[in-house]
């Protein structure tokens, strides 16, 4: 290292205004001219990947079926980022080269570990890791780490909506309706959310519950069930919530010198909003030196839609005559959508030529950067599926490495979803089931990082 680790494990802030963005002193951030189209990016959920347990893994070439019951499956397992660490060379040598961690703020409930909220999309402090994943030299730490084997690291980051950290007058549900807003109760805690800039109800649209997830208005102005959707229209408070959520995002950049960001429900942020965040974003990331900062969104939705928030389409000029630009990239759920059952040999292979022909009709719209979605064939939400379930589930051996292959192979950024490379077959009637654990939870010497499974093996010789 090249900078003094006391500057690293100074007190946490709890407002941007003690909030330092020059670089650390000594410090050279670290920068790749391999760009983000050539990655081969794993994703994983922290609380499920790996916990701080001394485990041996099953050595078998078939492969592996995690357990759980529905209650350990709703709470968190002990997955650290310290178990990701120690583990790193599992990852690197399965072939990919970035990583991707959900999000690792502190959520609701923090510490208890039985809270919901194992997922981490529900923040209540922006400025410091969730202590149930560990600390902030712990992320620090996997960062330096990985690039050292010359991996990048991509945070998911929640910038829509944050937490369940306060309530509606009655402290009762609201739903959305007629674009009305709805009284602010209190908050939950007298020192929660962080940083204390978020403790302003102008703050948050405060029009209850989406009920109708396909009307735009709705969708960008309601709350995610519990989760309180943040104000980030083009006005004077929703600017200033923009440059606080912007500044504790470059925190995060200069603490621990992170890759890029994966920004959650982009769809319901609005296209200007997300193009403003970006852009600062990037330009401090340049201003480190970090040239090739990588941000990429969650948009379920059609082609129409990715060409607002990728490509030429994407520089928003307001009244001031700046201009923003948006994403990199999105992930590709009309592929996702149409891929697993070409694969499988479910549905029409014409389903996936016509995904492709749509996809060339944007293309000059988008331009390069539309070129290369994000592509998966399945993640930890498994959208539009009901009952839930793995692209493994119901495939053999050869269609998951087939199936991976495939995007290694294809126009895009391939990506895995962690227990894929071990032919983890989850599947019921909610996320729960297709979010299973690498170690055994009935074991506390038993994992599932196993190298020697066919699957993982012929992904690697991909």
């Amino acid at each position: 290292m090249t900078y003094d680790k006391e500057e690293i494990l100074m007190s946490t802030p709890t407002s941007i205004k003690e909030i330092d963005l020059t670089p650390l002193p000594g410090k050279t951030y670290w920068s790749t001219e391999r760009e983000w189209r050539e990655e081969f990016t794993y994703f994983l959920l922290v609380d499920r990947f790996h916990d701080n347990h001394d485990r041996t893994p099953v050595q078998t070439q078939s492969r592996s079926t995690s357990a759980g019951t529905p209650t350990q499956l709703s709470t968190f397992c002990g997955g650290t980022i310290r178990g990701i660490l120690d583990h790193l060379d599992y990852i690197a040598h399965l072939g990919c080269t970035a990583l991707w961690l959900s999000p690792v703020f502190e959520n609701n409930g923090a510490p208890n570990p039985d809270s919901g909220t194992y997922h981490g999309y529900s923040i209540q402090n922006y400025l410091d890791i969730d202590p149930r994943f560990g600390s902030k030299q712990d992320l620090v730490d996997l960062v330096s780490a990985a690039h050292n084997r010359n991996m990048r690291v991509f945070l998911d980051v929640v910038t829509n909506h944050s937490g369940d950290n306060w309530y509606y007058q009655g402290d009762v549900p609201y739903y959305y309706f007629d674009d009305l807003q709805f009284p602010f109760g209190g908050w939950r805690q007298d020192n929660r959310p962080l940083p204390q800039e978020l403790r302003n109800p102008d703050y948050y649209h405060r029009r209850g519950q989406i009920r109708n997830w396909d009307v735009d208005i709705e969708a960008q102005h309601g709350d995610f069930i519990s989760l309180k959707d943040f104000d980030n229209d083009d006005d004077l408070s929703g600017l200033q919530l923009l440059d606080t959520l912007i500044k504790t995002h470059c925190y995060w950049l200069r603490e621990a010198d992170i890759d890029g960001f994966r920004m959650d429900a982009v769809k319901h942020m609005g296209a200007l909003a997300v193009s403003r965040f970006c852009s600062a974003v990037r330009e401090y990331a340049e201003s480190l030196g970090k040239r090739n900062f990588f941000l990429f969104g969650e948009l379920v939705a059609g082609d129409d839609a990715i060409d607002r928030y990728i490509g030429p389409n994407t520089p928003a000029q307001v009244n001031d005559e700046t201009i923003y630009f948006g994403l990199n990239s999105v992930l590709d759920f009309p592929l996702y959508y149409v891929l697993p059952g070409a694969i499988k040999g479910l549905t029409p292979p014409v389903n996936l030529i016509n995904r492709y022909e749509n996809l060339r009709n944007h293309a000059l719209s988008r331009g390069e950067l539309g070129r290369y979605l994000v592509t998966f064939l399945d993640n930890h939400d498994q959208i539009g599926q009901d009952p839930k379930q793995r692209f493994a589930a119901g495939a053999p051996d050869k269609q998951v490495i087939a199936g991976i292959g495939y995007l290694l192979c294809a126009i895009g950024t391939a990506c895995i979803y962690y227990g894929t490379e071990q032919g983890f077959a989850g599947q019921g009637s909610d996320d729960r089931y297709i979010r299973e654990p690498l170690f055994d939870l009935a074991n506390s010497g038993v994992s599932y990082l196993n190298p020697d499974c066919t699957i993982y093996q012929e992904i690697a010789r991909l």
